[in-house]
């Protein structure tokens, strides 16, 4: 006997938030995007993950980490949307700043 979670959200943006969690899905993992259905606010929009696995302790883990990965995908959707939208393609990457000095000490922290 296997057990099964359904986990639906709605998001301004379903077909974004799904896809930044397709690369967490797992082979016991299926996300879909359900669309409109007729004006209803309930189910417009969602975003629909279905999870079977054989132990409670098992699906118990996967939702965890669903859960988890979801509030990153929303993230990401949202700096998607703040940056201009999620077509907008950028010429150059954003600058994150050195992530070393390699003509620093290793004793010493930068100062600089």
């Amino acid at each position: 006997m296997s057990r099964r979670a359904t986990i639906r959200t709605t998001h301004d943006d379903p077909a974004l938030v799904a896809r930044a969690l397709a690369p967490d899905n797992t082979d016991e993992m299926e996300t879909a995007v359900d669309g409109d259905d007729g004006g209803d606010t309930e189910t417009a929009g969602a975003v629909v993950t279905r999870i079977e696995r054989e132990t409670t302790g098992g699906l118990h883990s996967n939702v965890d980490d669903y859960v988890v990965n979801l509030e990153v995908a929303m993230d990401v959707a949202a700096a998607a949307r703040n940056a201009g939208g999620a077509d907008e393609q950028h010429e150059q990457p954003a600058d994150a700043g050195l992530a070393f000095d390699a003509n620093a000490d290793t004793d010493t922290p930068n100062t600089q």
